[in-house]
């Protein structure tokens, strides 16, 4: 018996080594593919500051930064992960909100009025295509101007591989652990088109929050669990409790 994630390359891995880790085996299925995007070439010099909000949109833009004056800028993040994806981008002065995305906001505007970079100045926000919150715009209301690059965009996978086909076909599949409702949407939608449905949304399917869980509620799923807490330590601790007792 296996753990399907459906996450995205290459945090899946790390997913995948987190559950190996608590005893399971795991099957890989990423729905979401990503994809870069070239940086716009009319960037001006401007940028007082750069935004990030995931680590994919340092993962996009570090290729196209190298010897970019950009590096030498404040750099904000939401988390730790985007903030190590920045330094390993060679970003230098990183600043992080520690994980709370509400805060990113704030900790801006504090930073603009503490000087640490001019407030006049453009904010250049390194972003997806699908943005589930317009910091952008909360930014432009309290006064600032942002650009915002689209750096990269995560395309939905149409298929799941053979191997996991056979193994839902097998009943050899304990659980799905889903990320975001764009990869639940899209792994309903393959397991619908690969014709194991039913056996896809028959076992427990754990959701990192009751929003993608949502998703997978909708398509019939019966068996359908959303962490205490939209984390995956949370989402990975609670699969381990309910399955490893």
């Amino acid at each position: 018996m296996a753990v399907l994630v459906t996450r995205p390359s290459p945090d899946n891995l790390r997913t995948a080594d987190a559950l190996r880790a608590r005893g399971f085996d795991v099957l890989l299925a990423p729905m979401l593919r990503f994809e870069p995007l070239p940086l716009p070439a009319d960037l001006g010099g401007d940028v007082g500051a750069v935004i990030a909000t995931s680590a994919n949109a340092l993962r996009a833009a570090a290729p196209q930064l190298s010897g970019s004056p950009l590096i030498a800028l404040p750099l904000f993040t939401v988390g730790a992960q985007t903030a190590s994806a920045a330094r390993e981008a060679g970003f230098t002065e990183v600043i992080s909100a520690d994980g709370d995305a509400a805060r990113l906001r704030e900790l801006v505007v504090d930073s603009a009025a503490a000087r640490v970079f001019e407030a006049s100045r453009t904010l250049l926000y390194l972003a997806s295509s699908d943005i589930s919150r317009d910091l952008a715009s909360e930014l432009i209301e309290r006064g600032f101007d942002v650009v915002t690059a689209t750096v990269y965009r995560m395309a939905q996978v149409s298929a799941l591989p053979r191997e996991v086909c056979d193994a839902f076909a097998a009943d050899r599949v304990e659980a799905v652990v889903h990320y975001s409702r764009r990869s639940a949407e899209a792994f309903v939608a393959a397991a619908r088109a690969e014709g194991v449905e039913i056996s896809a949304l028959s076992v427990p399917q754990y959701c990192i929050s009751d929003s993608v869980a949502e998703v997978l509620r909708e398509a019939g799923a019966a068996r359908v669990t959303f962490a205490a807490h939209p984390d995956e330590q949370n989402l990975l601790e609670g699969l381990a409790r309910a399955l490893r007792p």
